[in-house]
């Protein structure tokens, strides 16, 4: 059986994961362990940062494998929001890991005694990790833009700033190295910067969608665009749009005639699905609600009565109008607040012109007192 495209999509996310995880795993152990050895506090930090990155790739495989499945009976939009709530976790943990350092880097500076000599060896370490992470960043971000996935681009992101954190590592060494012990402690609470900066960037991206954010102003205004484009489309309100995981819902009232079929409003609305999705990668689902006037300026039609009652009155209406029996169909329009007839009788019927306009004139004078009644138009064919 083939595979679908989000077990596609999961199966190249593990892949490049699993990759970055394994280079993860060994910057991070080889860091904590020469900054011990080396005696830099900044270097054990930055190998804590790249175990925390080695965390973020087993929150990827996690929420990649549950994110891909199909949607079913209890989830009918799919399961792509539970990559987001792991990334608000994983966030919320890279905070507390800052804070963590933080504390211990601040009293170290309040102790000199209790400051480290970092040598070469850690400062080796640190260049070592620059190179890789890099390496890794550039991987996984081709990746994300090519699967669209949010979380594999904060993984990214999160891989280059330990490339950083490993930069300012360095920096703090060579000032050690130097006689001022005090930068390497400085440096650590640089790197602690960066881990809780990154920390609230992948919260706050993800907790904006879990509660429906809209896509950014260019991307909401390349959908207007796009629908205002397509032939049928008289007009467009109520657009709205929010993410679930990698991709993007949207939601539109679309304005089309009044006078138009059922049908042909039907085809516009599908060719503006389809366009949609086809034609702005991110979205995968529109929903197009179709109105023959803007209900948003227009008055509401929604207390007036529908076909059964409606033709029960205008028969009762016309019942003293001896070419009414000869209606052959009776269209309604909602419109404005009111309810605009079109009537269909056999040509036959009429001797002349004006015996037509007659017919017209008595249909119409036999409806003035129904309040909800707007324009009477007959065709006669």
């Amino acid at each position: 059986m083939a595979n679908t495209e989000s077990e596609l999509r999961y199966i190249e996310a593990r892949k490049v994961t699993l990759i970055g995880s394994v280079l993860d795993l060994v910057l991070g152990v080889g860091k904590i362990f020469t900054g011990y050895v080396g005696s830099s506090q900044a270097l054990i930090a930055d190998g804590i940062h790249s175990l925390s990155d080695l965390g973020t790739d087993v929150l990827v495989l996690i929420a990649a494998k549950q994110g891909s499945r199909e949607a079913d009976e209890d989830h009918p939009y799919g399961h792509a929001r539970i990559e987001t709530m792991m990334t608000v976790a994983l966030g919320l943990a890279l905070i507390a890991v800052a804070l963590g350092l933080g504390y211990d880097a601040a009293r170290r500076l309040f102790y000199p005694d209790l400051l480290l000599h970092p040598g070469w060896l850690a400062l080796s370490v640190a260049a070592i990790s620059v190179i890789s992470k890099e390496a890794i960043y550039q991987y996984t971000m081709r990746a994300a833009v090519r699967l669209r996935s949010n979380l594999l681009r904060a993984n990214a992101w999160h891989s280059r700033s330990d490339a950083i954190s490993s930069i300012i590592v360095m920096v703090g060494v060579i000032g050690s190295m130097a006689g001022l012990t005090y930068l390497d402690a400085i440096a650590t609470i640089g790197v602690v910067y960066m881990i809780a900066k990154i920390g609230w960037d992948l919260s706050w991206h993800s907790m904006r969608e879990l509660v429906d954010t809209a896509l950014d102003t260019e991307r909401v205004e390349k959908i207007r665009e796009f629908i205002k484009d397509i032939d049928g489309v008289e007009g467009l309100h109520l657009l709205k749009t929010r993410r679930m995981g990698a991709d993007a819902l949207v939601d539109v009232h679309i304005q089309v005639s009044a006078r138009l079929s059922v049908s042909e409003g039907h085809q516009i609305s599908e060719v503006v699905r389809k366009r949609l999705i086809e034609g702005i990668d991110e979205i995968s689902d529109v929903m197009v609600h179709i109105d023959p006037e803007n209900d948003e300026e227009g008055q509401l039609c929604c207390s007036l009565p529908l076909r059964r009652e409606m033709e029960k009155l205008l028969r009762q209406a016309w019942v003293h109008v001896p070419i009414s029996n000869k209606i052959e169909y009776i269209t309604l329009h909602y419109l404005g607040g009111k309810v605009h007839v079109d009537l269909s009788i056999p040509l036959s019927v009429c001797t002349d012109s004006e015996h037509a306009q007659q017919i017209v004139d008595s249909l119409t004078q036999a409806s003035k007192d129904l309040q909800d009644i707007g324009e009477i138009r007959v065709c006669f064919c």
